[in-house]
């Protein structure tokens, strides 16, 4: 059962909305790679404003995913795409509908 989730926000660097947009894309290939993650979404809410969600049937996967692969790119990029630190919010799913 999904049980923890994470919502990372993102702001772009004025100039590179579409770094920002192909890094994500490009993101979905490494996720597919993480056994942890049940679901993982990439998001686009205002021209600069990007974010992420992804899903986790317990803290251990949740964990796995903060060390893994996206993580650590996102972070060695970050400096170069991103007007700020990316904002993590670690988050309890009460509940959830799948199909």
């Amino acid at each position: 059962m999904i049980g923890k989730a994470l919502y990372v926000r993102l702001e772009a660097k004025p100039g590179k909305e579409d770094a920002v947009a192909a890094f994500l894309k490009g993101a979905a290939a490494l996720v597919e790679q993480e056994p942890g993650t049940v679901s993982w979404y990439a998001l686009q809410m205002t021209p600069t404003t990007f974010g992420i969600f992804d899903t986790f049937n317990d803290e251990e996967g949740r964990d796995a995913h903060l060390s893994g692969a996206v993580a650590a790119a996102l972070m060695e990029k970050a400096s170069d795409l991103l007007a700020a630190e990316p904002t993590i919010d670690g988050i309890d799913v009460l509940s959830a509908k799948l199909h």
